[in-house]
């Protein structure tokens, strides 16, 4: 599972990085259509990005993978409900979706319930 895991971290942190700094103009007019301001779109982002850096340190020290897990996961739960709030189509929710579950079976993996 260790493989499978540390393929999903990859996953999760290389995706965040793509969409908030190569694709941030989507992210500037999701944020306008969620009617959430500039301050909160920095935060999230911040976040993000640091859950990601952990999340890829967490390959070498597995003592830190369990939180950034569980945070990124929370915040694609965020994401979805945002993404209902404004009725976006499937397309539009896939990708927070997938997320999700690479973040909560990455924390499964940390607390090895698979064992």
């Amino acid at each position: 599972m260790t493989n499978l895991s540390i393929a999903a971290q990859l996953i999760v942190a290389i995706s965040i990085v793509i969409v908030w700094v190569f694709r941030f103009e989507n992210i500037e007019k999701e944020f306008k259509e969620y009617g959430l301001n500039t301050l909160m779109r920095s935060a999230v982002g911040s976040a993000k990005i640091a859950l990601a850096t952990l999340l890829v340190a967490g390959i070498w020290y597995p003592s830190l993978v369990l939180i950034p897990a569980l945070m990124m996961a929370f915040l694609m739960v965020s994401a979805q409900y945002f993404h209902f709030k404004v009725n976006n189509p499937w397309q539009k929710r896939m990708p927070s979706l997938f997320l999700l579950l690479l973040c909560l079976f990455i924390a499964a993996v940390s607390l090895n319930l698979f064992a």
